[in-house]
C-alpha cells in the first residue's frame, strides 16, 4: 500500500507540472485548451470551467493538454486561437514548457531537500583511494591493492567516490577499464563489475578507507574520562595505524581495564587519547556511541542549496546522457532501465526512509521525464520539436502522410521501450523469476 501510494503521489506530480506547463503556455500565448486531464483513459473526475474540462482520469500513467486546432484531422475553422494557427516560435514554447517544468521541478525539490542540511559521508568527496575489498571482488581479481587511487573509469576522469560510483553502477555486466596511480606510477586494468541486488547495479567490492567517528559521549563514562568528544574521528588505536569500527570494537571488548591509546582526529589535529574500557554487566565498552565512518555536516543558505541543486541535476543528467549513449554502444545494459513497477517500489522504500528521500526520488525522477521528453522521438514532445525544426529549415509543412509515418516509427520504438522495461520490471519480481527457464 505504501508503495502504490508513493507511486501515485510522485507520478501525480510529475505528471500534473508537465501538464500545467504546456497548459500555462498555452494560455499564455492564447491558444484555447479544451481538455486538461491527468491519466488517460475513462474519465472518472471532471469538471469545466472557462471552456476547459479538467479532469482525472482511470489510468494513472501520463497525462495530456488538448488544444483547439492541435491535429490537423480535427475541424479547424482557421480561428486565431487554435494551435496550429499559432506560428513555429509559439507552438515550440507550448512543447518545450512541459519538458522545461519538470526540469524546474527537479532544482526546485532537490533544493528544497538541500536546504534542511544533512551529514554525509565524508569519503563520497574524496579521491578514490581503496581502502577495503569485499569477498568475492573483481577488483582485487583484477590485481587492484589496498591504497591504489583510482583516477578515471573507460578514460573519463573520477576525482571522488561519488563519481566513481556512478560511472561504476550502470556497467553491470559490462567491460570497464580502469586507470590508478600505485605508488606514484600509472596502471590499468580491465573488470566486469558485477551486477548486484535486483536492479543490477555494477559494483567491483571496493571501498574507501574508513574511520569511525565518535557520535555521542555518555556522561561518567570512560570515553568522558578520557577526553573523547562528539565528532572525533578515530584513525588508529594502540600500535594500528587504521581502524575500521569493527576492529575498534574488537580491540575494546579484549581490553577490559587495560588501557589503549586511540589516535584522534579532531578538526585538522591529530591527538592520542588513552581510554580504559570497563566491563557493564556482560560487554566490555567505553560509553561512546560509534559511527561506521567520518561525516560531514552540509548546512548550506538558500542560494547554497540553489546552487548545489543545479551542480547535482547537472551530473543526474550527465549520468543520464552516459547510458542513454552506452545502450547504443552497447557499454549499458538494457536490464538497467526502469518501468513503472520499478518507479513504485523505489516510492514507496523512499517513502518509508522518509520525506526527504522521498522528494530526492521526485527530483531524479522529474529530471529523467524532462530529459527523456526531450529526445528528438516521434510522439514526445522533443519528436513534434524535431519535425517543428525540420519543417522550418525546409520552409514548408510537410504532407499529413510524411508526418504520420514519422508518427508511427515514433511509436513504434516507445512501444519497443516501454515493452523493454516492463519485461525488466517484471524479471525483479522473484517469483516470476522462478518461473522462466532462461533468467
Amino acid at each position: 500500500m505504501t508503495s502504490t501510494l508513493a507511486f501515485l503521489f510522485v507520478l501525480g506530480v510529475l505528471i500534473f507540472v508537465h501538464e500545467l506547463g504546456h497548459f500555462l503556455m498555452a494560455r499564455r500565448i492564447g491558444v484555447r485548451v479544451l481538455t486538461f486531464s491527468l491519466g488517460f483513459g475513462p474519465k472518472l473526475i471532471n469538471v469545466k470551467r472557462a471552456g476547459t474540462e479538467y479532469c482525472i482520469s482511470l489510468i494513472p500513467l501520463g497525462g495530456y493538454v488538448k488544444m483547439a486546432g492541435e491535429n490537423p484531422e480535427d475541424a479547424r475553422s482557421g480561428a486565431a486561437d487554435e494551435f496550429l494557427s499559432k506560428g513555429k516560435w509559439q507552438r515550440f514554447q507550448v512543447l518545450v514548457m512541459g519538458p522545461v517544468m519538470n526540469i524546474l521541478l527537479a532544482i526546485v525539490v532537490m533544493a528544497v531537500v538541500l536546504y534542511q542540511g544533512a551529514q554525509l559521508p565524508a569519503f563520497q568527496q574524496q579521491p578514490v583511494v581503496i581502502g577495503s575489498f569485499t569477498e568475492s571482488s573483481v577488483g582485487a581479481r583484477a590485481g587492484l591493492k589496498t591504497g591504489d587511487r583510482i583516477v578515471a573509469v573507460d578514460s573519463k576522469p573520477v576525482g571522488t567516490w561519488d563519481q566513481f560510483t556512478m560511472a561504476i553502477v550502470p556497467k553491470a555486466n559490462r567491460e570497464v577499464t580502469l586507470s590508478y596511480v600505485r605508488d606514484g606510477r600509472p596502471g590499468q586494468v580491465t573488470v566486469v563489475p558485477d551486477p548486484q541486488g535486483k536492479y543490477e547495479m555494477g559494483d567491483i567490492g571496493v571501498g574507501p578507507l574508513i574511520h569511525p567517528e565518535v557520535v555521542e559521549v555518555y556522561p561518567d563514562s570512560a570515553a568522558a574520562a578520557a577526553g573523547l568528544r562528539k565528532g572525533d574521528v578515530v584513525v588508529g588505536a594502540g600500535n594500528e595505524q587504521s581502524v575500521t569500527r569493527e576492529r575498534l570494537v574488537t580491540l575494546i571488548k579484549a581490553s577490559d581495564r587495560t588501557p589503549i591509546p586511540l589516535h584522534v582526529k579532531r578538526g585538522d589535529t591529530i591527538l592520542t587519547v588513552i581510554v580504559t574500557p570497563k566491563k557493564v554487566g556482560d560487554a566490555v565498552m567505553i560509553g561512546a556511541q560509534l559511527s561506521m565512518f567520518e561525516t560531514r555536516t552540509v548546512e548550506p543558505g538558500p542560494f547554497e542549496a540553489l546552487t548545489l541543486s543545479v551542480q547535482k541535476n547537472w551530473e543526474w543528467t550527465r549520468l543520464i546522457f552516459d547510458t542513454l549513449g552506452g545502450l547504443f554502444t552497447r557499454e549499458t545494459s538494457v536490464k538497467s532501465l526502469m518501468g513503472p513497477v520499478a518507479i513504485a517500489d523505489l516510492s514507496g522504500a523512499a517513502a518509508e526512509a522518509g520525506w526527504i528521500s522521498l522528494f530526492s526520488l521526485m527530483a531524479m525522477i522529474s529530471l529523467n521525464l524532462g530529459l527523456l521528453n526531450l529526445m528528438p522521438i516521434p510522439v514526445l514532445d522533443g519528436g513534434h520539436i524535431f519535425i517543428l525544426a525540420l519543417e522550418g529549415l525546409a520552409r514548408r509543412d510537410f504532407s499529413m502522410r510524411v508526418k504520420e509515418k514519422m508518427l508511427l516509427a515514433g511509436f513504434v520504438l516507445l512501444l519497443m521501450l516501454m515493452v523493454t522495461v516492463i519485461y525488466n520490471d517484471l524479471m525483479r519480481l522473484e517469483w516470476l523469476k522462478k518461473l522462466v527457464p532462461w533468467r
